[in-house]
């Protein structure tokens, strides 16, 4: 079923909270990536323009102590959500609840912004605290969700709120997650390739049998190539190894044998450093030396299978492509993809998206997703709990 987007509420005069993805990497008070706030103000722009008073909300860090709260004050993102919308008021409130909050909301007019404090200020935030959600919904009048990094949380920001206000609806940023991811898990053009990397096998269970069951081929690589490289036999020296996971690589090899395609050689270090002695080895890696990226092979091999696909989704680099000595396997199959004639083209978010991003193919590809967690959970079909709850259509 379709959600309702926010072009299909009546917003003028109204108070609307958004729910934005504001949770910016910064060092004290200096911003050191405003992607996400730029992300944000499509929304924001379009709900000033028709006439509603914004109150906006989001997390920023992890809160757990008083050190954590001085650390991640949201107040930091005023100033520059202010540079980025200069024709429209920006204000900030301190506060995540009480009196200061509510006069501020009240005095809202219409076409202006009212940024609340870190939503994690608030203990019950992550536990979905009904009171919370309830106290923070009766502020406003509608919510839009547009905080793809945060819709797979069941918070009392993503669900407690719209639980209270059946005014709701996705902002442009998550209905555009929405639908890139939907288009290229749910209803893609075949050939239909996953490619799959990362550290552990353990964190991406779901997402590879849920590829196998709708891709027609499944490429994995990264760390988590280890495990089914011990469990198909080979030594893998002191490569990232989860021995507990041995058997279901091979069940997992079993059920996708005439889908997975798994790496033919690696590039073997000596150390985990970019200075690192070298060697490509194919089959057994000798004790004392660890894999670091795919060999020249397996990416050829690699390149071959994407030949022809009309939909890619990829999440999780080949190797540790920080060290520019360890990304060559990341950057080819980066460039591989990018390169692909008239196909969809999907990176999942996470460290896939931040490789892109840093080798320079921000915008060779359709999308490239703003949540990683978020991403993998519905590459694994699972429910996003922030989409679920907005009205449909």
């Amino acid at each position: 079923m379709a959600k309702k987007t926010v072009k299909d509420l009546d917003v003028n005069g109204k108070k609307v909270i958004v729910r934005a993805d504001l949770n910016v990497p910064h060092k004290g008070s200096e911003i050191t990536n405003d992607n996400r706030v730029k992300a944000a103000v499509p929304t924001l722009k379009y709900l000033t323009d028709n006439g509603a008073k914004v109150i906006l909300m989001s997390h920023l860090g992890k809160v757990k102590t008083e050190e954590d709260k001085a650390k991640n004050d949201l107040g930091i993102v005023a100033p520059r959500l202010q540079e980025l919308l200069p024709e429209v008021t920006v204000k900030f409130c301190p506060e995540t609840r009480g009196a200061e909050l509510e006069a501020m909301v009240d005095a809202l007019k219409p076409g202006e912004i009212l940024l609340m404090q870190n939503t994690r200020y608030e203990k019950g935030e992550s536990k979905n605290d009904p009171e919370l959600g309830k106290y923070w919904a009766g502020l406003a009048d509608m919510f839009v969700e547009d905080a793809f990094g945060s819709v797979h949380r069941a918070h009392a920001s993503t669900v407690g709120i719209p639980s209270n206000l059946p005014d709701n609806a996705l902002g442009f940023l998550v209905e555009k997650e929405v639908n890139m991811l939907g288009k290229a898990v749910d209803d893609p053009v075949h050939p239909f390739v996953a490619i799959l990397g990362g550290a552990k096998v353990s964190d991406k269970i779901g997402v590879i049998e849920n590829m196998l069951d709708k891709a027609d081929k499944v490429i994995v690589g990264g760390g988590m190539a280890y495990t089914f490289d011990k469990a198909r036999g080979y030594n893998v020296g002191s490569s990232l190894l989860e021995e507990d996971k041995i058997d279901l690589a091979k069940t997992i090899m079993e059920k996708g044998k005439d889908k997975l395609v798994l790496p033919v050689d690696t590039v073997a270090a000596d150390k985990f450093a970019n200075d690192a002695n070298t060697m490509v080895v194919e089959g057994n890696i000798p004790d004392g030396w660890m894999g670091l990226d795919i060999g020249p092979k397996s990416i050829e091999l690699f390149k071959d299978t994407l030949q022809g696909a009309k939909t890619v989704v990829w999440n999780g680099p080949m190797g540790v492509f920080e060290m520019p000595n360890f990304a060559k396997g990341t950057l080819e199959i980066c460039e591989a993809i990018s390169e692909l004639p008239d196909a969809t083209t999907v990176i999942g978010g996470g460290d896939s998206a931040a490789a892109a991003i840093q080798l320079g193919f921000e915008d060779k590809f359709s999308h490239i997703s703003t949540g990683g967690g978020a991403s993998l959970e519905y590459m694994e079909g699972k429910t996003l709990p922030g989409i679920a709850i907005i009205s449909e259509q």
